[in-house]
């Protein structure tokens, strides 16, 4: 990728002075656009914020540390901050976050998304977006940093609250617990009349990154936008380790789905989003980063994962990445449910510092049966 103009600038000053031209004192320094530590930032919704970030795998047991699972428990009680520092009310940016999870590759680690975020939470304020829990729209917050550091990359995980995908979750939970029905006929209407104005605005949040990095004076081969899908937070029903019939779904494992809702889920609307995500990718100029297979085996439920128990503790090795659904709050927030936990932050964190050092491209990201974060790979995408 080609020198930030700044980086240069600063380059030819250092070899001047070296050189005995600079015979002046250089007047002190001042923060200039692409100056400062260099930074990579995280925007959108809760899938790159951090929610659920809390748990690391699920069990059963509903006090104490949970068989070591809740990273909230102090030893006499429960302290979300310990997570999510100052945004335990709001945004849940956890202490995992992708952003914060993807190693040494930026001086500067900034996460700006938010739990709840729609794409109207990311546009600039002028041009009609809305702020969110209390914080500015993610646009004008990126414009200070961009005057402040030195912008490489800049991660974007947005749609999802747009279409509705909570929602989604929650009817389908709904019809199989309460109505005994199926909801992937019902939900696929919505997706169908929704997608394309979700598709749109996705767009215009890029053209709004793209507005804020130019009026900070970055020119487009500055820095990078890395638009990502997201990974599927449920198994197949084959891969389903709990049969459809009796409770076991809804009072063991958390995932109260039909096999075919399941499937739907996993094979059409996941795969359906990614898709689209890809197309607004490229129609933009940005790279894309498909994680609809990242949590392959590791999902809530899955056959190849296993709770923890008091014999057996968490393990990103064995234990399940994602959040099971606790509809009745008995650990944490219900809004944790249907997201990557620790485990899976720390894994999604590898596939972002692995693209990092893909300087062009469209990739996927999967992981390696048995292994933790280290075993995550990336693959053409």
């Amino acid at each position: 990728m080609p020198s930030h103009p700044h980086r240069a600038l600063r380059a030819f000053l250092a070899l001047c002075t070296a050189a005995g031209l600079a015979s002046v004192a250089a007047p002190p320094a001042h923060a200039s656009p692409g100056s400062g530590p260099t930074a990579v930032v995280a925007m959108g919704d809760s899938y790159i914020s951090g929610e659920a970030g809390r748990w690391q795998g699920n069990g059963l047991a509903d006090s104490g540390s949970r068989y070591g699972t809740d990273r909230a428990w102090t030893g006499s009680g429960y302290d979300p901050s310990r997570v999510y520092g100052s945004t335990a009310g709001g945004c849940h940016r956890s202490d995992t976050s992708e952003v914060r999870s993807a190693g040494p590759v930026a001086a500067s680690l900034i996460n700006l998304a938010c739990s709840g975020a729609t794409t109207e939470n990311v546009f600039r304020a002028a041009r009609g977006g809305r702020s969110h829990k209390g914080e500015a729209p993610q646009a004008d917050q990126l414009a200070t940093v961009a005057a402040t550091h030195d912008v490489e990359l800049i991660a974007l995980s947005v749609g999802g609250n747009d279409l509705g995908f909570a929602d989604i979750i929650t009817a389908c939970a709904t019809d199989y617990i309460v109505w005994y029905s199926y909801c992937h006929d019902d939900q696929q209407a919505v997706v169908d009349a929704r997608i394309d104005g979700v598709m749109a605005n996705v767009g215009k949040a890029v053209d709004e990154i793209r507005a804020v990095m130019s009026g900070a004076g970055y020119a487009a081969s500055d820095y990078r936008i890395v638009l990502q899908s997201y990974p599927s937070p449920l198994p197949r029903a084959a891969e389903n380790r709990y049969a459809e019939s009796g409770w076991s779904r809804t009072n063991t494992g958390g995932c109260p789905f039909w096999d075919a809702d399941a499937d739907w889920a996993r094979d059409t609307l996941v795969p359906r989003l990614a898709d689209r995500l890809r197309q607004v990718a490229v129609a933009k100029g940005a790279q894309f980063l498909d994680l609809r297979d990242s949590l392959q085996g590791r999902e809530v439920c899955a056959r190849a994962s296993r709770q923890a128990t008091a014999s057996l503790p968490p393990s990103a090795a064995t234990s399940e990445w994602v959040r099971w659904i606790d509809s009745r709050s008995t650990q944490g927030l219900v809004q944790e449910s249907m997201h990557p936990n620790a485990y899976g932050q720390q894994a999604l964190g590898r596939c972002l510092a692995l693209i990092h050092a893909v300087p062009s491209g469209h990739r996927a990201c999967r992981n390696t049966a048995g292994a933790g974060a280290s075993g995550m790979y990336l693959t053409a995408g």
